[in-house]
């Protein structure tokens, strides 16, 4: 009999293709516990939503009661919290459901797992994991060198990535205190199929292909480290297959580019794709736009730990990356239409109306 994940925003980018990566391998059974928010969608599971492997439960993972019932159900071997309120912009605009889902939330989810494991039989408790999913952006910025290790301090700069700080804690404090199996991962920006089009890579497409502009915040040299979705996934089966509980792994893949060279990279797949476009090169498409506020300058992982202690090393270049999530997009049209419609306008967020400076 298959062992049981109990997984969190299962119906989110990262989280939906983890789900999807899990059921293809066939020895998991996954319960995706997912509160369908404006970014998570059942269009991302049509392929494992009657598959014998795949539970789908729409709820909050604020909910204590649902949370308790399902581990009391399922007895899973671990869970994996992907559940998060994510896109910075948004986190500007309306920090409220940030500190709620991304704190309180995490929160609930120790809590309960903390009441749950201690009613197991000993063999039981300690082969269950904890993993808590986090960002890069706990850390803050980072000059022109250097890069995040493990022992990194934090310095959150946005209210998105001080409540994933907060959360963060809580996982630590909760393995120190109370000696829960936790596991907390530390990732890059993510890209890749299924990511919901208010970030950086599926709006520029999306807006190219319609002729729209392309708009780049500041000087566009703010630089990330971007990590293919697919790739993050097998590192974070890596972590729950043989990670040590109360350490951190960072996942990243060593794809440091700006976001101008982000943008130019897809139009140029964009003019490969289509070569006939009335509107190409979609280069032309580009548009300046005021910073965002508090825009960290430059992120970059160290991930040797992950690969030195656990074997993980990622698939794809920047460059293979970026050709398969174009295509994808564009063979996707469809999803894209449904998962944006009455949802996302493609407008721009995270102006900070009322800033006092």
């Amino acid at each position: 009999m298959p062992s049981t994940l109990l997984v969190t925003g299962g119906a989110g980018f990262i989280g939906g293709n983890f789900v999807l990566n899990t059921v293809a391998r066939g020895d998991t059974r996954v319960v995706n516990l997912d509160k369908l928010t404006y970014a998570g969608s059942l269009e991302t599971l049509a392929g494992v939503l009657e598959h014998p492997l795949h539970r789908f439960v729409a709820g909050d993972i604020c909910d204590r009661e649902l949370v308790a019932r399902l581990l009391a159900e399922e007895r899973p071997a671990g869970l994996v919290h992907f559940a998060a309120e994510t896109h910075v912009d948004r986190s500007i605009d309306g920090p409220a459901p940030f500190v709620h889902t991304n704190i309180v939330g995490t929160f609930t989810l120790l809590e309960a797992v903390r009441v749950h494991l201690a009613a197991l039989p000993r063999a039981e408790r300690e082969a269950f994991r904890f993993l808590h999913v986090s960002t890069d952006e706990v850390y803050g910025t980072l000059g022109p060198t250097g890069s995040f290790s493990e022992r990194s301090a934090y310095a959150p700069n946005s209210p998105y990535a001080a409540s994933k700080a907060g959360a963060d804690h809580l996982a630590r404090a909760y393995h120190r205190t109370y000696g829960l199996p936790v596991l907390t991962t530390n990732c890059s920006n993510n890209y890749g199929p299924y990511q919901f089009p208010e970030k950086l890579i599926p709006l520029m497409i999306l807006n190219a292909v319609e002729g729209k502009p392309l708009p780049v915040y500041g000087d566009g040299q703010n630089i990330r480290d971007w990590l293919y979705v697919s790739d993050h996934c097998e590192a974070l089966h890596a972590v729950l297959a043989k990670g040590t509980p109360g350490e951190t792994y960072n996942i990243g893949a060593c794809c440091e580019r700006t976001n101008a060279s982000v943008v130019g990279a897809v139009c140029r797949e964009l003019d490969r794709l289509r070569p006939d476009a009335s509107h190409g090169p979609h280069e032309r498409l580009v548009t300046r736009v005021a910073d965002r506020p508090g825009h960290d300058r430059r992120y970059a992982i160290d991930a040797a730990k992950i690969g030195r202690e656990l074997g993980w090393r990622p698939r794809e270049t920047f460059e293979s990356g970026i050709a398969k999530t174009v295509a994808w997009y564009l063979e996707h049209a469809e999803w894209c239409r449904r998962v944006t419609s009455q949802r996302y306008r493609r407008e721009r967020l995270g102006l900070a109306a009322g800033r006092q400076d």
